[in-house]
């Protein structure tokens, strides 16, 4: 089993943390949407959408991230049950859904100081043309992904965007709050898949240095990211890349590496 992912990505934090938590091996393959990696024809052609995580068992190839999810569920409860496998209950499943809605995209970029997101921009821009160019079979998919970055970029001159992905967060986090006062996890008393949700979602506010806005003034939420953060899968999927000095080593080296790049003409 191979696992396409980056540590920068949302949805790749939320399968690694799934795999890490039911225990099952796989093949990892860093894929850094910053440096445009997932516009390489190789990795272009098992998801025309460029977006990460893909994982890839056999010939089976899954690219949406709650049916990775719940792939990697259905094998753990068949393992562990000895070919019987069960569902997850319509609390999680409801909560899964509720929380894969929320745009963490643009409410990242919005957070971003405006010049280092162009830059980036412009960066990944030429790499798209550049594969364009390298991969004419895929030109109208990389065309396709052209216009997505200017609409990004169009999107982050409109603050109502911002507005409604505040909006839209607030309302989880409150509800997370009651949720969290009635049991010690997100759909039960013991750790489950809405959990892996929930975690990448904290760690971006706190990577933003958004936690007292967010969630230290959410006391039941503030006492679950401290829990959460000790389990093994959240050192292993996030901690490694994020906690304390560890995060400006993750950003340095993608920054430098787009830098150096970019001056070079290097797409």
């Amino acid at each position: 089993m191979q696992l396409y992912h980056h540590p920068f990505s949302l949805d790749s934090q939320k399968v690694r943390l799934a795999l890490e938590e039911k225990g099952i091996d796989y093949t990892s393959y860093h894929v850094n949407p910053l440096t445009g990696k997932n516009m390489d024809a190789f990795f272009f052609r098992k998801n025309p959408s460029g977006k990460i995580p893909v994982l890839q068992n056999g010939s089976h190839i899954i690219y949406d991230t709650i049916e990775i999810i719940q792939y990697i569920e259905r094998i753990a409860e068949t393992v562990s049950s000895g070919g019987n496998s069960t569902t997850l209950s319509s609390d999680v499943i409801e909560w899964t859904h509720k929380l894969q809605e929320w745009d963490s995209k643009h409410f990242t970029l919005f957070h971003i100081p405006a010049k280092h997101r162009l830059y980036v921009s412009k960066f990944l821009r030429h790499v798209i043309i550049a594969r364009m160019a390298e991969s004419p079979n895929l030109a109208s998919d990389y065309h396709r992904k052209l216009k997505e970055a200017y609409e990004t970029d169009d999107k982050m001159k409109n603050v109502e965007v911002l507005i409604q992905s505040k909006d839209h967060l607030v309302k989880l986090l409150d509800e997370l709050e009651v949720k969290l006062g009635e049991t010690s996890y997100l759909g039960g008393v013991e750790f489950n898949l809405a959990n892996v949700m929930v975690i990448p979602v904290l760690a971006r506010l706190e990577l933003l240095k958004l936690e007292d806005e967010y969630i230290n003034i959410r006391p039941n939420l503030a006492d679950y990211w401290v829990v959460v953060k000790q389990r093994p899968s959240y050192k292993k999927v996030i901690g490694r890349y994020f906690d304390g000095w560890r995060k400006r080593k993750t950003l340095l080296k993608t920054w430098c590496f787009i830098r150096m790049r970019s001056l070079l003409r290097k797409y």
